[in-house]
């Protein structure tokens, strides 16, 4: 298998463990957090201790008589399968001066994993991780890694078949394997359905009602499996922006599924040709090129906005009291729309970026621009957004 190099991410992680006890590298199962952690703990030969190794887990039945007399750095795999560690941790991590420093790889939020958040407040660094980006893999790849996702064995796998059958396998694992191992107790089936139905409203304004109309649950409970989800990293609810404007504005949240690749396997979307014609081309883009989007600006400042009338801006950043727009077109040759007027009006954008499929660079006004994605990344990276 190729190595692909993850540079930006792993000096990130290295930072960190400077100025930080605890760091914590979050993202879905298969994103490659256990290959960069081998990779910084061999530098620093360091302790590396792995939780679905029964040897490992046996070995930090008591995690303080274990841990306690470690030095250097501490690699824990699958952290949140044992949640007394943290509370031990709390108390290493207070220790003056620090004799060792603890990275703990997790595949669940710790609002999914709540042990992490209530132990470690205040003292733990969360690292967000996903899998390849367009940064890592050359702008040359983009149309194979939108149509085959970031995770690793998907992308790098030998022909589009291969990746596919690895996406299916890896759905049903997560479902039947992944879920109970994070004391989820929601039969898989269900969470299926609702994962199959969210695929097809992939890039629309969440209705729970609806969904639970169309799989006989209520709103609450799909709400409820819905944040699972998000929690394991294989979907998003983009916060929607409201203020006080003159215009009635849209208050629940953008749905996604975070990994193109997965969307297309939920969606029965086996190649090229297929992504092409089908009806959900332009929201897979815009899915797609939002989360490179997010890579780089982060999502804690990340908002979409809608009114009731019609208007909407796909993604809307803040950095400081700047207000940035993002809108996501598949056509190549994008224009302004007056949807984009009124966005731009109502929320006071420094800029829009309209983000096509295409590699063209061009002025759309004296406030928005007409870019590729590849090179949109390369101009955010340029103004200091990293």
């Amino acid at each position: 298998m190729v190595d692909i190099a993850r540079d930006r991410l792993r000096r990130q992680i290295e930072q960190r463990l400077r100025t930080d006890p605890v760091v914590m590298l979050l993202g879905p199962r298969q994103c490659g957090k256990t290959t960069i952690a081998r990779q910084i703990a061999e530098s620093r030969r360091a302790t590396f201790l792995d939780l679905e190794n029964p040897g490992h887990r046996a070995r930090l039945q008591e995690p303080m008589t274990a841990l306690a007399p470690m030095r250097g750095l501490v690699v824990i795999d699958e952290a949140q399968l044992h949640p007394p560690l943290f509370s031990v941790l709390r108390v290493l991590a207070d220790r003056k001066p620090v004799p060792a420093r603890f990275l703990l790889l997790g595949s669940a939020s710790p609002d999914l994993a709540r042990d992490v958040s209530e132990s470690l407040a205040g003292r733990v660094a969360l690292v967000p991780m996903a899998g390849f980006e367009l940064e890592e893999t050359g702008s040359a790849a983009l149309r194979s890694l939108w149509l085959r996702g970031g995770f690793p064995r998907s992308f790098l796998a030998k022909g589009n078949a291969a990746s596919e059958v690895w996406r299916r396998d890896f759905v049903q694992t997560f479902l039947e394997r992944d879920l109970a191992r994070f004391g989820v107790a929601v039969a898989p089936q269900a969470l299926r359905r609702l994962w199959l139905m969210a695929a097809h409203h992939h890039g629309q304004i969440l209705n729970s009602s609806e969904l639970g109309r169309s799989l006989g649950e209520a709103h609450t409970t799909i709400r409820r499996h819905l944040d699972i989800l998000c929690g394991a990293f294989v979907m998003r609810l983009l916060p929607p922006w409201f203020e006080n404007l003159s215009k009635r504005q849209v208050k629940a949240p953008k749905l996604y599924v975070r990994d193109s690749g997965i969307l297309h396997t939920l969606l029965g979307i086996e190649g090229v040709d297929a992504l092409e014609s089908h009806p959900k081309l332009g929201a897979s883009w815009e899915g797609f090129a939002l989360e490179e989007v997010l890579r780089i600006t982060g999502d804690r400042d990340a908002w979409f906005w809608a009114s009731q009338a019609g208007a909407e801006l796909d993604l809307l950043v803040m950095r400081g009291d700047r207000r940035f727009g993002f809108e996501f077109k598949f056509a190549d040759a994008p224009t302004l729309t007056k949807s984009m007027h009124i966005a731009r009006a109502d929320l006071r954008l420094e800029h829009l970026f309209v983000v096509h499929s295409g590699a063209e660079e061009y002025p759309l006004a004296d406030w928005a621009t007409a870019i590729g994605l590849a090179g949109l990344r390369a101009r955010l990276a340029r103004s200091g957004w990293r």
